[in-house]
């Protein structure tokens, strides 16, 4: 929300096109999180996404998805988030240059590790030191996580209500409703755009993961589905409408160019000046440290999981003194430090959407299937819509992976590497543990 504008700026070039990304972004992600939660209903005793794959499909797959996890899904979020805390530190104090003479070097022609290395450096220390402080079992509270997102939603209303009644000119560019059958606009182009609104979005499919829980799902859950989405997208046009009024199109392109710039900090800038950069990289510092944390600490408990059943690395499933995964959350931090190194914010960004998109299509697509294997399975809930709206979502998931092989081809190289890597290391596990058992028997 403080960041992705720049980039469908750079991509769009039009902040009516810039709203109908946020628009279109939004529907699809309410038809997943709607199809999303039969899965969730039906299957709510059993677990989380990764339980519910292994039930759908099988146990490779569901492995797949956990590697995919530990590669790219969750570490590349910690990496990300970092990334945006450091940026904002730098537009407060100005972090000194690191290694500036290797500013361009790079591996192979496509990672520049040591670019930007001052950010990068920051962001890396970071999640070293959060992940230290949780594997000594340090605990923030779920009063933490409320008062974080207390200062994200206080933040937002503030840059919302001042930069609306700034009184400042809007750009010449804005909101020019003609371009929309101007037909400059590619649909590689919007789809491409769309990245940037579906990392905003993320976090939806848990939404349908309480379905078993909730009294009257039938009615409860869509209706709680239908209200929170709606809620999200009328924020986050808000939101980007703000930006749009203060900022023209250039200067957000400019900001895309720059890297290391954040399109909220420059918006505030225009009508709050110094004191304004300083509220606003403040308040990313204060949402983004929470977040950051938060996925440290939730993220390293699924490959726990895996571990305990015979699905990771037997060093992962153990808990320390502190009754903690501390390995987990180690190597978690350590594989988010080295992301950290492999690209940019956005880079980081594209490729967690190109991956987890894969998994969200799966998942969905499991309506399909466990309504032939399960016909007679008591659901709490069936999704609206069916079988339009799921149909609509597979296939938007579809559209997503290969445009992003085209448009994104090094962010969707990198992902799927990573995933395929997995192959080789579910069947050197299922040969280690086979060999264990054999020797026990």
């Amino acid at each position: 929300m403080y960041k992705k504008i720049a980039p469908m700026a750079a991509e769009l070039h039009s902040s009516v096109w810039i709203l109908a990304a946020w628009i279109v972004g939004g529907i699809i992600t309410l038809f997943g999180a709607l199809s999303n939660a039969e899965v969730a209903g039906l299957l709510a005793d059993t677990g989380g996404e990764f339980v519910y794959l292994k039930k759908i499909y099988n146990r490779f797959f569901a492995f797949l998805y956990g590697w995919s996890l530990f590669t790219v899904i969750q570490t590349a979020t910690i990496s990300s988030l970092a990334y945006i805390f450091a940026q904002s530190l730098n537009s407060i104090v100005h972090l000194p240059e690191v290694l500036p003479s290797l500013q361009h070097f790079s591996i192979g022609g496509v990672f520049l590790p040591f670019q930007d290395f001052n950010v990068k450096l920051t962001a890396i220390l970071l999640i070293l030191l959060l992940t230290g402080l949780n594997i000594t079992g340090l605990k923030t509270g779920a009063g933490a996580s409320r008062a974080v997102m207390f200062t994200v939603f206080a933040g937002l209303f503030l840059i919302v209500f001042f930069g609306l009644t700034s009184g400042n000119a809007r750009p010449d560019d804005f909101m020019k409703f003609n371009e929309l059958a101007a037909g400059t606009v590619s649909l590689s182009s919007f789809f491409t755009a769309m990245l940037g609104a579906f990392w905003a979005y993320q976090g939806w499919v848990s939404v349908g993961f309480i379905g078993g829980e909730v009294k009257d799902a039938k009615r409860t859950l869509p209706k709680g589905i239908v209200i929170g989405t709606l809620l999200v997208i009328s924020i986050y046009l808000l939101v980007n409408v703000t930006y749009l009024t203060l900022l023209s199109i250039p200067q957000l392109e400019q900001i895309h160019a720059a890297g290391n710039q954040i399109a909220a900090v420059e918006a505030v800038r225009s009508f709050w000046g110094t004191s304004g950069v300083l509220f606003i990289s403040l308040l990313i510092l204060i949402t983004t440290l929470g977040c950051t944390n938060a996925s440290i600490l939730t993220g390293a408990r699924p490959y726990y999981a895996m571990a305990r059943e015979k699905l990771f690395f037997s060093g992962i499933g153990k808990l320390n003194k502190t009754n903690v995964p501390g390995n987990s959350l180690l190597w978690q931090g350590i594989w988010a430090s080295i992301l950290v190194l492999s690209g940019t914010f956005d880079q980081l960004t594209d490729m967690i959407i190109f991956a987890v998109f894969i998994f969200y299509g799966a998942t969905t697509l499991g309506v399909f299937i466990l309504r032939r294997k399960m016909p007679d399975a008591h659901r709490p809930y069936k999704v609206w819509g069916y079988p339009v709206v799921p149909a609509i979502f597979i296939l938007f998931c579809i559209g997503l992976f290969v445009n992003t092989i085209v448009a994104r081809p090094r962010e969707a190289a990198i992902g799927m590497i990573l995933i395929l890597l997995g192959i080789p290391v579910y069947y050197f596990l299922n040969k280690k543990y086979s060999k264990i058992e054999e020797k026990s028997q």
